[in-house]
Parts: structure tokens; sequence; C-alpha cells
């Protein structure tokens, strides 16, 4: 069942769990991520960054759309840090049910204009928006983007931001990085400052750099206004990490029905125990009452 994401994150929010965002690079990992929110009976959400829309083409999404339709419980087709608002368009004219526009470092009011520009734009074809203040972190390996140094979001900010853009999700920065950390490296979320920009905001939070975090701090995250983790390093470590060791043990195979299905497999378990953290297994029942 494919939805747009205001309408998902409006019961993840009000039931207090955390919808999964997983980015795709291929059809495996769209597979992974339908096939585990099918057997866990749990909501999620694919996103495609505008780096993985180029290495796969317009017309993947046309079957991405098709699979999400066809999904036993619902599903969001989510554009992924869009930079421009060209990137918006195009997700758009392919068939995204939602946006991400990605103008946090630009100026304040430079992102609230850019921002309310993408929400008239987006609302009219009833397309979800998520916007983001403040900047998420990166970390080597990760094609996302993000930032050197993590400007924290600013709650008064958030508050005001919210208010004159009318997005209907608000990504936040309170410790995250994209990309895989190293061992002296590792993240912290001030769980304390989610707290009170959700006692500003009435809309869902977006966690972005949802991998390598600890359990027990992304366990608290929804139950303070985060609604939608994102999460793709982790998950494709995994597949490429079984996938490698596949290719070492069978150094003739070359079909892909012999060298995808441990990869996918280990791929799945990643994405179902994440749902369990995000308290989303078993809540796709709220849709469908």
């Amino acid at each position: 069942m494919l939805m747009n994401m205001k309408d998902l994150l409006a019961v993840a929010y009000k039931h207090q769990f955390a919808v999964g965002s997983f980015n795709v690079a291929n059809s495996e990992f769209v597979r992974v991520i339908i096939e585990s929110a099918e057997e866990k009976n749990a909501p999620a959400i694919i996103q495609i960054h505008p780096n993985e829309v180029e290495l796969l083409g317009d017309d993947f999404i046309t079957y991405v759309r098709e699979s999400c339709r066809n999904a036993k419980v619902p599903m969001v087709i989510h554009l992924d840090h869009g930079g421009s608002v060209e990137d918006v368009m195009r997700a758009i004219r392919n068939g995204f049910t939602s946006v991400m526009i990605d103008a946090s470092h630009a100026s304040f009011e430079d992102n609230i204009a850019i921002s309310k520009e993408v929400v008239k734009l987006a609302h009219s074809v009833n397309v979800s928006v998520e916007a983001e203040l403040g900047t998420i972190g990166s970390n080597e390996g990760s094609s996302e983007g993000g930032a050197d140094v993590i400007l924290y979001t600013d709650v008064d900010d958030a508050k005001t931001f919210v208010e004159q853009t009318g997005i209907d999700t608000l990504a936040i920065a309170i410790g995250t990085s994209h990309g895989q950390y190293k061992h002296d490296r590792q993240p912290e979320l001030k769980l304390d400052l989610l707290a009170e920009i959700n006692k500003n905001v009435d809309i869902p939070l977006v966690l972005h750099g949802g991998s390598d975090n600890k359990d027990e701090e992304i366990s608290q995250t929804y139950l303070h206004g985060v609604s939608k983790i994102n999460l793709s390093t982790d998950m494709k470590n995994a597949f490429f990490k079984e996938m490698r060791r596949f290719l070492i043990e069978n150094d003739t195979a070359y079909e892909p029905d012999m060298i995808m299905p441990s990869a996918r497999k280990a791929a799945q378990e990643v994405v179902k125990k994440k749902m369990d953290l995000f308290n989303s297994t078993n809540q796709a029942h709220h849709y469908f009452s």
C-alpha cells in the first residue's frame, strides 16, 4: 500500500513509534525492505538519494512504485536530501510520494524561503515535504553529504521554521552523522535537546544517520516526537560484507541467483532488528482499522 509520508507519520507520531526509512541502491534493497516489512507487519519508507537516482535512472522508480503499491503493509517512496527545487520536481514527476528539500547549509532565511517554495509545489499534488534545520555530520565513506561540524538545531528556530514553511516533518540535528563511525568517534545523541524541540514543534521529527547509534538512545527518540529514522550504512554494510564473503569462498560464482540471496538475507536481518528497535514491528494494523 503506497501512501504519502504525512499520513504515514501521523499514525507513528500518535502511537509513539518510528518508521524506518531505508536507502535503496538497487532492486535487491527494495526486496530487502518490503519483505522485511511484510514479515514484521511494519510500515516502512523506501528513500532514494539524488546520487542513487543518478545511478539507477528514472525508470527504476516505476519498479519501486509498483512494488510498494503491491506491498501488504504501508509504504512511502521518499526523496532523501534533495538539494534543489529541480531535484524535488524530478522526484515528483517520477512518482515519489514524499520529498526532502535540504537547504540546511543556506542561511536561516533562505532555508525558510526555499522550503516554503517546495511545500507550495509538493502539497499541490499531495506530496509531503521534509526539511532540515541544523546540519547532520558526515563520516568517511558516505556519499549522502553532511557537515564536518554538526550544528545542533536551535529550539526557537525550529518553532519559527515549522510555522513559516508549513512542512510536514522536520529533520533535526541532535548529534548523528551519515556514514560509518570510526572506533575513536562514537555518536552521542542530545536527548534533552530533542525533548525541548518536541515540546515546541507539533509535527513529527526525523533522525538522520540512524546507523551505529546506541540502541538505548534510539529507543528514547520516538518517545520524544521522532517518527522517522533514516538508515543506510548498517544495512548496506551487512549486504556487501556477506557478498564479499560469498565471492571469496565461491570465486567462480557469477550467477546473481547464486550470489544475491545470502547477501539479501544478511541485510534483512539488520532491517528486521531495526524495526523491532524502532517499535514499528506489528504496527501496520493501525493503518487498516
